[in-house]
């Protein structure tokens, strides 16, 4: 018996350890090999959309500002070069220096239009292609063949600006006194009266100095006086 015996307990031994080492296995296989991570906590409803923008402030509201200038108005002086020959023997001055001072004054459009709705912007703004205020111009215009024209019609009639330019320039010609002590030509002085005022003309024609602005006009001048005198054929 004993005999017999001894071989059937190695191989329960053996099946016995072998069962042992399965065992071993499923477990490993089953045990995570580091530690999870806890889950997050789910987010809440506001939390899953995207942080809201923050909204530009609303646009400043628009102030009532210069109309634009027209692209181009299309204006050249010398297209007037007759009718500046004619007003200014009328009146008695220079055809060069009236298109000169034409030349000055074409720095900003002359569309009949943008001036009218510029003058509703600026409502002491000056009016046609020679830029005469309101006040100089129903002062200029008494006793003259114009005197029952009105200054709204300037920006329209480009011949009405032209000869009241050349009328007020004789009116300043006419309070020069007959010698001053300045430094400039009749011709540039009276451009001068015409930027500035009579009053300062009569000081510039008694030694004084002109402001940076009258300065700037009167180098216009000197600057459009070649062009202004080919315009009108003046030698």
């Amino acid at each position: 018996m004993a005999e017999s015996t001894a071989p059937r307990r190695g191989r329960w031994l053996l099946l016995a350890v072998l069962a042992l080492v399965l065992y071993g296995i499923v477990r490993a296989a089953g045990t995570p090999s580091t530690p999870e991570a806890p889950a997050r906590p789910s987010a809440g409803p506001s939390a899953s959309r995207t942080a809201p923008r923050t909204s530009s402030p609303p646009p400043a509201p628009r102030t009532s500002g210069p109309p634009p200038a027209p692209a181009s108005a299309g204006y050249d002086p010398a297209d007037y070069a007759a009718q500046v020959r004619a007003r200014a023997r009328q009146a008695g001055v220079s055809a060069r220096l009236v298109m000169a001072i034409l030349y000055n004054e074409s720095y900003k459009p002359h569309d009949p239009s943008f001036e009218r709705a510029w003058q509703k912007y600026k409502p002491d703004a000056a009016f046609g292609i020679a830029d005469m205020h309101r006040a100089t111009f129903d002062e200029v215009k008494r006793g003259r063949p114009f005197a029952g024209r009105r200054w709204e019609e300037l920006p329209d009639d480009r011949d009405l600006a032209i000869e009241a330019e050349a009328w007020y320039l004789r009116d300043l010609a006419d309070r020069l006194p007959a010698h001053w002590a300045g430094p400039y030509t009749k011709d540039e002085l009276l451009a001068l009266g015409y930027n500035t005022g009579a009053g300062n003309m009569l000081a510039f024609a008694r030694g004084a100095t002109p402001g940076s602005q009258a300065r700037s006009y009167l180098d216009r001048l000197r600057g459009n006086w070649a062009e202004a005198g080919r315009a009108v054929g003046a030698h």
